[in-house]
């Protein structure tokens, strides 16, 4: 395993990563691509910019892990499309970001850059240069995420009154920070203080504009230490000059460094070189915050703080891994099996899977699906995007819990086009814990594991028909790992299916023997992973009535 890591971190971050035998290598910017061919993981900071150019060399690459919150130096789209995971370190640098910007209104309430830089240069300006408190005054949070709340704090402690205005914030919870919700121009009406801390978005790109700053208080005074974008700077430039505003103080601008801007030209501007985020114990944490979140993804596929993938709690991942798995190779027994192409999905769910469920289970049936039938690799990550280009989607529901298996998984498929071709559709469970089985194929019951190299094949239920193809299958020097029966009726000539496990490769010359076999209606390979954590292995009984043999696996039909 080889980790880049192409931007400076935290020391300790660096040797968690070594811990593990990898690889660690911190090359020159000169030579970033070269490293990146062989590269598993890179980790960066901001000074790097992971463009769709940079990943072209990176093959290999699964993971790329920002210390930081922003990932606007990351191209996301390459990323998600070449299935590579992005994730970040949100709530990392909280407390450094919101002391900043409580530092930046203090500075902005005591005149404290100008106060500073008149003695300097020998000025005693001590008349007229009278501050003002920040106690009993509003505060206004535009966002209210883990740095509005750190900030929220702070200014309570300070006696400040806390307004906000984040859609995604239920009134209740905003209550137990003590912040009070409004709305945007409620808000800005009633600020001596306005500070940024929402995300950039197509809704927020110049969230104060002219118009907005028009409805802010006069003299109220802006902080910005989320996104330059956030503001239009020529309208904030205007307001300041004309003294509607009081002043800014700024950590961010729209281009970095600012070249020729007019709020630098302003006495009444605070600017900071965007270093909210960066103290000598935020770096410390990001740093070793992602090291461990690379890590733990790379050793056992544990994932934290995405930002391509749907956000899921440890917890909830605990619970949802062994379906994940399971969705993803039930789908492609599906998908190699059904007799049409697949054109539209549906995914049924039942107990735990149903309960825990996310789009992740989603992104799994995709990547079962489109791995059958693709060259390329795909993943969670690049699932959804590569099942919109070929115009494939996912219906998602519940169904009701049954006896005997409580914790079902169900997929079916129909062609593209009218569906008349009918359907195909598979049942399955996760057994032990850790073992994925198929329980139903297209109805029929049948129970086997979902692994290795499977021959399906359908008949009518009539004698004979297992004893030609186990003989056939011999003359062919192929071993039957297991073997599982299932019949829709007790009737004889009625259809009948069987899962048959191979030893080994098999090859697709073995499929007009079977065919040929009188009352085989239909054979296919089925090619699966192979497991990925052992399984519990069960006895199995000789087709002969014999008593259990300590071999391999036969399992009849399972209840449903």
């Amino acid at each position: 395993m080889k980790i880049i890591v192409a931007d400076k971190i935290s020391p300790h971050g660096v040797e968690l990563l070594g811990q593990k035998g990898w690889q660690v290598s911190q090359p020159a910017a000169a030579s970033l691509g070269a490293e990146l061919a062989e590269a598993d993981a890179l980790v960066v900071r901001s000074a790097t910019r992971v463009t769709e150019e940079l990943l072209e060399h990176a093959p290999k690459l699964r993971v790329i892990g920002r210390a930081g919150v922003g990932v606007d130096n990351i191209d996301l789209d390459a990323a998600t499309r070449r299935g590579i995971l992005v994730m970040n370190t949100p709530g990392g640098n909280s407390a450094s970001v919101a002391e900043h910007a409580l530092a930046l209104m203090l500075a902005m309430a005591r005149s404290i850059p100008q106060l500073s830089a008149a003695l300097h240069a020998g000025r005693w300006e001590k008349s007229g240069s009278a501050g003002r408190e920040l106690r009993g005054k509003t505060l206004g949070l535009v966002g209210l995420g883990r740095v509005g709340v750190e900030v929220a704090r702070r200014a309570r402690a300070l006696e400040m009154r806390v307004v906000a205005h984040d859609p995604y914030v239920a009134p209740e919870r905003a209550a137990e920070w003590g912040v009070e919700l409004a709305t945007l121009a409620d808000v800005l009406r009633q600020s001596d203080y306005i500070s940024l801390h929402t995300s950039l978005s197509p809704a927020t790109d110049k969230l104060l504009n002219a118009q907005t700053i028009a409805q802010m208080k006069k003299g109220a005074r802006l902080v910005n230490t989320a996104r330059g974008e956030l503001v239009d700077e020529a309208a904030l430039a205007e307001a300041l000059r004309s003294g509607h505003l009081a002043g800014a103080a700024l950590d961010v601008f729209t281009e970095e460094p600012p070249k020729n801007s007019p709020l630098l030209e302003l006495a009444n501007v605070i600017a900071t070189p965007h270093v909210a985020g960066s103290t000598a114990e935020a770096q410390e944490e990001v740093g070793v915050q992602i090291a461990e979140q690379v890590r733990d993804y790379l050793s056992d596929g544990t994932v934290r703080n995405a930002v391509n993938l749907p956000a899921v709690s440890p917890e909830q991942y605990r619970r949802l891994r062994p379906y994940l798995d399971l969705a993803e190779r039930l789908a492609s027994l599906v998908a190699q099996a059904a007799p049409f192409p697949v054109g539209r999905l549906r995914l049924a769910c039942a107990g735990e899977p149903a309960e825990v469920g996310t789009h992740l289970l989603r992104s799994a049936v995709l990547a079962g699906v489109l791995n059958a039938v693709l060259a390329e690799r795909v993943n969670l990550v690049n699932a959804p995007a590569r099942a919109a280009e070929r115009g494939l989607s996912v219906e998602e529901t519940t169904r009701p819990r049954e006896r005997g298996i409580a914790d079902v998984v169900e997929i079916t498929v129909t062609p593209a086009g009218d569906g008349k071709r009918g359907e195909f559709s598979a049942d399955g469970t996760v057994l032990y814990g850790t073992t994925p089985r198929v329980l139903r194929l297209n109805g029929i019951a049948v129970e086997c594991a979902l692994e290795g190299t499977l021959l399906l094949f359908t008949n009518r239920d009539v004698p004979g028909v297992i004893g030609q193809i186990g003989t056939m299958l011999g003359r062919e020097g192929m071993n039957i790992a297991t073997f599982a029966l299932g019949r829709r009726e007790a009737v004889l000539g009625a259809e009948a299916l069987a899962v048959v496990g191979l030893d080994g490769s098999v090859s697709d010359s073995v499929l007009p023997l079977l065919r040929a076999i009188p009352n085989v209606l239909a054979a296919r390979i089925i090619r699966l992973p192979a497991s990925a954590t052992p399984a519990i292995r069960q006895p199995s009984f000789d087709w002969n009535g014999g008593e259990p043999e300590g071999g391999a696996q036969a399992a009849g039909p399972t209840p449903g």
